[in-house]
C-alpha cells in the first residue's frame, strides 16, 4: 500500500500551497489511497503554476465550482492556480474506479463532470468552516461516507488489480511486465486485462511511470546520486534510454529538471 507520504507525484513541493494528504480509513483502503487537499489564496494579479506527474490512477474531485473525475494520465502537465481556491481529491486504487467508472481507459489524458449533487453540497459546507483543518477533517468524513454508500464490495479481479498496484509501487526491481506477472502468478495476458479494466493503462505505462516518479524524488532529495546510478537503479539499460523516457514524460531531461530544483 502505498504511504501518504510517499513524495513521488509532486514535481516541485515547494511551490506547492497549503497541502494536506489525508490516509484512507481503514474500511476504505480497498478503493481509496488517501485524499489530497490543496488550499490557496494568492495576491491580485498573482499566479502559481502546479507542474504535476499524478500516479497512474484516477482522481474523484470536489471544487469550489463542482465535482470532476479525472482519468489516469500518460504525461506530465500543469494548473495556474490564481486568487482563492481550494479542492478535495480521493486518490481512488484500481479496484476504486472501477465502482464508478466501467472502462477507465475511455477517460485517460481527460477530466468530465461528475454528478453527484449532495457530495458537493456537503464538501462545500464543510470547507466553509472557518476553522480550517475542522473542516477539511469533516469534508473528507463526507467524502468517506458518500464512498461507502457508493462503491460495491471489490471483487476478486478488482483486488487483483490492487495487488499490481501495491507491488509496483513498492519495488523498484520490478521493472518489466514479465516481473510482475510472475510476482502476482499470472499469465502477461492476465495482467494486460486487469490494467486495462481496473487502471486504464498498459501495464508497462503503469511501472515505467512509478519508475519515473522515484526517479524524479531522487533527483530532488538525493543531489549527490549521479542520474546513472538513478538510471542503472530503476533498471534502465543505460542513461540514454532512462533521459528519453524522462524527458518524454515530463517534458525536460533528468540534468534539467534538478538544475530546475536547485534554481
Amino acid at each position: 500500500m502505498i504511504d501518504a507520504d510517499d513524495p513521488r507525484g509532486i514535481l516541485y513541493p515547494a511551490r506547492l500551497p497549503t497541502f494536506r494528504r489525508v490516509p484512507a480509513p481503514a474500511n476504505l483502503a480497498a478503493c481509496v489511497r488517501w485524499f489530497w487537499i490543496p488550499v490557496w489564496r494568492l495576491a491580485p494579479g498573482r499566479t502559481s503554476r502546479q507542474n504535476l506527474l499524478p500516479f497512474p490512477a484516477s482522481n474523484l474531485v470536489v471544487q469550489h465550482d463542482g465535482i470532476t473525475l479525472s482519468g489516469p494520465s500518460t504525461s506530465a502537465s500543469y494548473r495556474d492556480l490564481s486568487g482563492y481556491g481550494w479542492a478535495v481529491g480521493a486518490l481512488l486504487r484500481p479496484a476504486g474506479i472501477a465502482g464508478i467508472h466501467q472502462a477507465p481507459k475511455q477517460i485517460r489524458d481527460a477530466e468530465s463532470t461528475y454528478e453527484a449533487p449532495g457530495l458537493f453540497a456537503d464538501v462545500t459546507a464543510a470547507m466553509a468552516a472557518p476553522h480550517s483543518i475542522t473542516g477539511q477533517d469533516l469534508a473528507v468524513e463526507h467524502c468517506c461516507h458518500w464512498l461507502r454508500e457508493t462503491l460495491p464490495e471489490p471483487g476478486e479481479s478488482a483486488l487483483l488489480a490492487n495487488a499490481m498496484e501495491d507491488i509496483v509501487a513498492a519495488d523498484r526491481s520490478v521493472v518489466r511486465v514479465g516481473d510482475l506477472a510472475e510476482r502476482l502468478s499470472v499469465s502477461v495476458r492476465t495482467l494486460q486485462r486487469l490494467s486495462d479494466r481496473y487502471v486504464g493503462l498498459p501495464p508497462l505505462a503503469i511501472i515505467r511511470r512509478y519508475r519515473l516518479q522515484e526517479a524524479a524524488a531522487r533527483l530532488r532529495a538525493e543531489p549527490d546520486t549521479t542520474v546513472v546510478e538513478v538510471a542503472a537503479d530503476l533498471g534502465y539499460a543505460d542513461q540514454a534510454h532512462f533521459a528519453s523516457d524522462f524527458t518524454r514524460t515530463l517534458g525536460m531531461s533528468p540534468t534539467a529538471y534538478r538544475r530546475d530544483q536547485r534554481a
